[in-house]
């Protein structure tokens, strides 16, 4: 049986050119809803709630650092399901799938109080 690896263990041993603006992005998330649990999914850190992911990274390309908003891996029926984006943080793929793409140090903190708010309403409309 694969243990899985833990995420401090996955990003202590990271190795990409965005990997502080990673772990500064992980403890917004955790500031945002400190209930959240993360793992590895799709070779990058993955936050959810009771065992369903909700907000997982993008770290591919190298350059790359964007989070995906989402309601688990399986595409769901968003019929009923609607969700406000105020500060227009993110890019929308669908009703229930999102991207925020996050530049450098300076761009996380002026996204970072909007971006808790975001996490917190995202995590209730979505469990």
């Amino acid at each position: 049986m694969k243990t899985k690896q833990s995420v401090t263990a996955f990003l202590h041993d990271l190795e990409h050119p965005r990997k502080a603006e990673i772990e500064r992005l992980r403890e917004i998330i955790f500031e945002a809803d400190p209930a959240l649990r993360d793992q590895i999914k799709w070779n990058a850190p993955s936050f959810g709630i009771d065992g369903e992911d909700r907000i997982t990274f993008r770290l591919q390309p190298g350059d790359k650092l964007d989070l995906i908003f989402h309601r688990g891996a399986e595409v769901k029926d968003s019929a009923d399901f609607s969700f406000t984006d105020d500060d227009e943080l993110v890019t929308w793929l669908s009703p229930d799938r999102g991207i925020i793409s996050f530049g450098d140090v300076a761009d996380i903190e002026a996204k970072a109080k909007p971006l808790r708010a975001l996490v917190k309403r995202w995590i209730a409309a979505t469990t």
